[in-house]
């Protein structure tokens, strides 16, 4: 899959981390120059994830994400469509106390309503068909008054370096691609990242979602968005 339209065949998508998935963390690191660590990491200390607390991880991947969830004490479920991720994540996560692993399509999650006091998902909700409905699935599976947060490119509101982040998603990227043996990770990174919501839409559909308490904080000038919300009590 080369294209990325907004019309994502979830079987196609998943058949791409399929392929990319025991070179998918070191992808991550040449794409961003290692920003992807950094920003994982601040999606986890915004999380605050607690000792008891069940989490629900989306678009997990190889559980990298999930680990330090787990270390903090909280009952962990990584959760992803791609089972070549789920099975990379597998081996190589094997030994951590309180993670558990689960194949998942986030429109239709396979846990009961009010399963998880929060959810999280890095870098995986563009990658949805339906966003709102997306959205509203989580909302389901999240116990009343728990929370959602989502770490996600984004796009910076200084039109200068706007311009620099779009020139780096036509030409950065695509030069990548050429000498990659997995050209289409680069070509879907950019097409999906410029394709993507801004901070204010997708806050504007968390609500439309259902979603309370909806707020923002950008990361690196807005190339990255961490959003909060929380499911209402009533």
């Amino acid at each position: 899959m080369t294209r990325a339209s907004l019309d994502k065949q979830p079987t196609e998508v998943a058949a791409m981390f399929d392929r990319t998935a025991a070179r998918y963390d070191l992808l991550n690191d040449l794409m961003t120059g290692g920003l992807d660590r950094r920003w994982r990491r601040e999606a986890v200390r915004a999380l605050n994830a607690r000792p008891g607390e069940v989490v629900l991880d989306l678009a997990a991947g190889t559980g990298t994400s999930s680990v330090p969830i787990a270390e903090a004490g909280a009952l962990t479920v990584a959760c992803d469509f791609s089972l070549g991720m789920l099975r990379e994540g597998v081996r190589r996560q094997a030994g951590v106390r309180g993670l558990a692993f689960s194949a998942g399509d986030a429109m239709r999650l396979p846990f009961a309503d009010a399963s998880f006091d929060a959810v999280t998902i890095s870098f995986g909700i563009r990658n949805v068909n339906d966003t709102v409905a997306g959205l509203a699935e989580m909302l389901r599976v999240t116990k009343p008054g728990g929370r959602l947060l989502i770490c996600e490119v984004s796009r910076p509101p200084n039109p200068v370096l706007r311009r620099l982040h779009g020139l780096h998603l036509r030409v950065g990227l695509p030069l990548m691609a050429k000498v990659s043996s997995n050209p289409d990770s680069y070509h879907y990174l950019a097409e999906s990242t410029a394709a993507w919501h801004d901070q204010e839409s997708l806050a504007a559909l968390l609500r439309q979602a259902g979603w309370e308490s909806v707020r923002y904080r950008n990361l690196t000038f807005g190339a990255v968005a961490l959003h909060h919300a929380s499911r209402p009590t009533a």
